[in-house]
């Protein structure tokens, strides 16, 4: 049974092998393809790979400043923190120090008796320095003790300063000229051929005036992107709009950078509202942490 199906297979193997040398009668119905097509298609599909983009590509870089101190405990955590404490404290056992305020307390009350004896206590001619005599000293050492202070005598309301808000994690923002118009925004640059977006970012945040800014670039991938039309009255066939891609970057070190015309603000992510535009500040807020 498997013979006949054999030699279809074969025969039709054959007429396909052997289809350019058939007449022109035998190859009726089977569909011809053109060259010239198959060429032209080639060209075009060639010269659409190489059809530049109608987006301006900037790289933009989202610097951070993480908290330099832990941020003050609300009510709820204080009542938490203060109730962990009471419970450590009653379960936990006596320590060295109150073990030697009892046996002091002991020995001042056998002092105080009338049948006390000198003889029973060690090192009589030794002066004796009570547990109380330590608290004591330890109590003028604390008080000569100068902690550090929580901020660096800056207003919090100084959004030029590096040093505001030393419990949050501040965002620097620029204001750069858009068009015709001085926008806030994160410090961005256009790309230019030959290096990549990340690049174009560090090229951005080296390139601010009047800074001395080191920072750890958290990845090479973008950690996010903003696309925006150009007015139409400006927009052509090859400029339609800009597409800005993010890259995060966390401060190492540096100077607060200064500007004659206050071009630099530090501010949390809750502030960002007060400078940012909404259709910006929407895709920003995504990867910016209020850590």
């Amino acid at each position: 049974m498997a013979a006949p199906c054999v030699g279809m297979t074969v025969r039709s193997m054959w007429q396909f092998r052997n289809i350019n040398g058939l007449p022109t009668t035998l190859l009726k119905g089977v569909r011809h393809f053109s060259s010239s097509w198959q060429c032209s298609s080639a060209v075009k599909l060639k010269i659409e790979q190489h059809k530049p983009s109608p987006w301006k590509l900037y790289g933009a870089v989202c610097l951070q400043r993480l908290p330099v101190v832990s941020q003050d405990p609300n009510p709820i955590e204080q009542k938490f923190e203060d109730l962990l404490q009471q419970m450590e404290l009653e379960r936990s056992l006596l320590s060295d120090h109150e073990l030697r305020l009892l046996e002091d307390t002991e020995r001042m009350s056998r002092k105080q008796e009338e049948d006390y004896d000198s003889d029973e206590e060690d090192h009589i001619n030794q002066e004796i320095v009570t547990a109380l005599d330590d608290e004591d000293a330890w109590e003028q050492k604390l008080k000569r003790f100068q902690p550090a202070v929580r901020s660096k005598g800056v207003a919090e309301t100084d959004h030029s300063s590096l040093g505001r808000c030393l419990s949050d994690s501040v965002v620097m923002l620029v204001q750069q000229e858009v068009g015709r118009e001085k926008v806030w925004l994160l410090p961005q640059l256009q790309w230019t051929a030959g290096e990549t977006l990340k690049q174009t970012a560090e090229r951005a945040l080296a390139s601010l005036p009047g800074t001395d800014l080191k920072a750890r670039f958290l990845g090479n991938s973008p950690c996010g992107v903003y696309k925006y039309k150009f007015p139409k009255s400006i927009q052509t066939e090859s400029c339609v709009g800009a597409k800005i891609f993010f890259f995060k970057a966390l401060l190492s070190s540096g100077t607060n950078p200064t500007s004659e015309n206050g071009g630099f603000v530090w501010v949390t992510k809750s502030e960002l509202k007060e400078y940012l535009k909404p259709d910006y500040l929407k895709q920003a807020d995504r990867f910016i942490l209020g850590l």
